[in-house]
């Protein structure tokens, strides 16, 4: 619940300062987040977490797979059984 508040009290706090602002604070804040974004360290590490998850994603797909499966078979074998 705390993490919702937080959450809407970011967007309603950025949307006053949004229209207060204008579209030349906007622009600033874009160049800024778009500098940050850029910088060299921080692509690194985006390239670490992309190739991780690139590791990652097949073994979680046969994991989630395999876990659809297996509640697909328990309500099927749960209506089996009231139907009897």
């Amino acid at each position: 619940m705390r993490g919702k508040i937080l959450f809407v009290f970011g967007l309603a706090l950025g949307y006053v300062l949004g229209t207060r602002a204008g579209r030349e604070r906007y622009e600033q804040i874009k160049a800024g987040a778009e500098k940050v974004w850029m910088d060299p360290r921080v692509q690194e590490q985006v390239h670490t977490v992309e190739e991780f998850v690139k590791d990652k994603a097949p073994d979680l797909a046969e994991k989630a797979t395999s876990a659809v499966k297996k509640v697909a078979g328990t309500v099927r074998n749960s209506r089996g059984e009231q139907g009897s």
